[in-house]
């Protein structure tokens, strides 16, 4: 089974938004996915609760459950993610995406988190790959710039600029992702996803 930890310390990074999109990606290829809603806030949830029976079908994964039967986990992991908790999530899955806002704040919150991430045993090893996604933010901008420069000294690229858009927030509101809406309602969201989409389906990034 695949399995993917969302992860930032800090709350409003994303990490819901991002959860449930790539679910709603595994859902729309016809993979059986499960959602695993770790966060206080429960946003995952909500949205999976909205979600039409009619759209393709991704299940909710509640603590301490395991589904054998699914070909792909998305966790959405609670603000503040460290230590011990940490150290159990990442023996869980094989990649962590680590969505970052357009902030100075949490830019270097998200940087202190990656650095660690990287020392953690599995992610030494090669066992867990790491990805970072710049939510809210264009390609080519004063934030994205910043972003960039603090990544290279933790070798990290950016696999995603997802730019602030309606189109997020009015899909959630139906249950659905982007890939679930028509491709002309989501076209630009859907090009900036394709790296990204590349990574998490281990096809070679260049």
């Amino acid at each position: 089974m695949q399995a993917i930890l969302i992860a930032n310390p800090k709350g409003g990074s994303g990490k819901s938004t991002l959860s449930t999109n790539i679910a709603g990606y595994f859902a729309a290829c016809g993979k059986q996915v499960s959602l695993l809603d770790l966060d206080k806030q429960k946003s995952a949830e909500l949205w999976l609760a909205q979600r039409d029976s009619r759209l393709p079908i991704i299940w909710s994964l509640a603590q301490g459950q395991k589904d054998k039967s699914a070909d792909c986990l998305v966790i959405d992991s609670p603000a503040g993610l460290h230590g011990k908790n940490l150290d159990y999530a990442l023996k869980l899955v094989q990649k962590v995406v680590v969505p970052i806002a357009p902030s100075l704040f949490d830019i270097q919150a998200s940087f202190d988190f990656l650095q660690k991430l990287q020392q953690e045993k599995l992610a030494r090893k090669g066992r867990v790959q790491i990805a970072v996604v710049g939510m809210r933010m264009a390609y080519r901008t004063g934030a994205a710039a910043t972003l960039e420069q603090f990544l290279e000294q933790l070798d990290l690229p950016v696999m995603a600029y997802l730019r602030e858009t309606q189109v997020y927030v009015n899909a959630a509101f139906e249950g659905k992702s982007i890939f679930d809406l028509p491709p002309h309602v989501a076209e630009r969201e859907l090009e900036q996803w394709q790296h990204l989409l590349a990574w998490l389906d281990d096809k070679n990034v260049t």
